[in-house]
């Protein structure tokens, strides 16, 4: 038999890093397997191929958390807005399970369960309807025994409250991110308070995960560490941010800029600007660190080059890359050969390319949150009327 893993409250609790993988959903839509719009994970039956490898790319970049993609996966989502599917959403989850854990066997990685915030919410329904959603999940989890739980993209720390207190009730360890940055949720709670809702509600790690750049994610846990830490609390850290620069985002995140999502290419980190990243998490006391989306495993590989003294050793795809471009020695043009050293790549300013595009962007502002009208949700396809409603606001915006 194969010895047992440590879990992950046994790694954190020695101190060890852990590396978490990368964005699932912007990565296989990239690859042609998922849809833009919903953003649901039905390719873990129509596709498992695509699933597994990039599984296995995340794995051999460093990760070792292998997170199933169960990314609205919940029911009401997988049917929301005219969203037909072949599968079930038992189907979906199950087969993200086995082939995360499939992944996870091949090295020292772990398996988490993810759930995230739901239509049912956002539509205004009780309590009690929305963990009743959460718990179709979970049975599924509980089931195929992955090794902890993470209640991730909640915008409502409220929300996120119901999910961790559903999760508990497996006995698994149950980790919390939020999708907000410094100004707090949606309803205006501070990244300090939410925090310390999440510990009370028994999250054992907390933390913030999409909608904004590693700097602005990292920022915002560090003012969740001052609020767990000024309660008396105890908990530990993650940070899985966006792979994309945000500085003009307001409190929505990306979601507000006009790129997203079919025009945020040029806002793509590079793999030094992830060694950044993975040095300043490290720095703010925070042992968790992975991505969401635009993380690309090549990103995930320069987080665990950055951390591999501390870590004691590099992931295997370093075999394939000298570290701060070493690898370029080897190169035939000499000017190109010049460029293998750390403090060129470190004191680049990329440019873009694009000599007549700006530098920020206007992000829409809509104001829109539960317990408006305008997002309530629907099984229903979105009518021609009601786009043409959004189409009218959208030029008075």
């Amino acid at each position: 038999m194969a010895p047992t893993k440590k879990g992950i409250l046994e790694r954190l609790n020695a101190g060890e890093i852990v590396i978490g993988d990368g964005g699932f959903v912007f990565a296989l839509e990239k690859r042609g397997y998922v849809k833009a719009g919903p953003w649901t994970p039905e390719a873990t039956k129509e596709h498992p191929e695509a699933v597994r490898q990039l599984h296995r790319e995340f794995l051999r970049a460093g990760a070792n958390v292998m997170q199933t993609f169960t990314f609205y996966a919940s029911d009401d989502k997988l049917e929301n807005r005219g969203n037909k599917l072949t599968y079930t959403g038992a189907q979906i989850n199950e087969a993200a399970c086995d082939l995360a854990r499939e992944v996870a066997n091949e090295g020292d990685a772990l398996v988490a369960g993810g759930v995230s915030q739901t239509p049912s919410y956002l539509s205004c329904k009780s309590e009690t309807d929305v963990k009743a959603t959460f718990k179709k999940q979970l049975d599924v989890f509980v089931k195929k025994n992955v090794d902890f739980l993470i209640a991730e993209y909640f915008e409502h720390v409220e929300e996120a409250v119901w999910a961790v207190e559903a999760l508990k009730e497996t006995g698994k360890p149950v980790a919390a991110t939020l999708c907000i940055g410094p100004q707090g949720d949606m309803h205006g709670v501070s990244p300090q308070e939410c925090a310390v809702k999440l510990v009370k509600a028994g999250a054992q790690i907390v933390g913030i995960n999409c909608h904004f750049d590693p700097e602005t994610c990292v920022k915002t846990v560090k003012m969740m560490k001052e609020g767990v830490e000024k309660a008396g609390l105890k908990a530990h850290y993650m940070v899985q941010p966006l792979a994309f620069h945000t500085p003009d985002c307001n409190c929505q995140g990306f979601i507000d800029l006009p790129e997203f999502p079919f025009g945020l290419e040029p806002r793509i980190l590079t793999r030094w600007d992830m060694h950044k990243y993975a040095r300043e998490a490290y720095n703010a006391g925070i042992r968790y660190i992975g991505g969401c989306c635009g993380f690309e495993p090549y990103h995930i590989r320069a987080v665990a080059e950055e951390l591999a003294t501390e870590r004691g050793f590099f992931p295997a795809a370093t075999e394939k890359h000298g570290p701060w471009g070493s690898g370029l020695e080897m190169h035939t043009k000499p000017w190109v050969r010049a460029r293998a050293r750390r403090d060129y790549w470190e004191s680049l300013k990329p440019s873009s390319g694009r000599p007549l595009c700006p530098s920020l962007s206007v992000p829409d502002g809509w104001g829109v949150t539960r317990g408006h009208a305008e997002l309530m949700q629907q099984k229903e396809a979105t009518s021609k009327d009601q786009l043409k409603q959004l189409f009218d606001r959208s030029k008075t915006q």
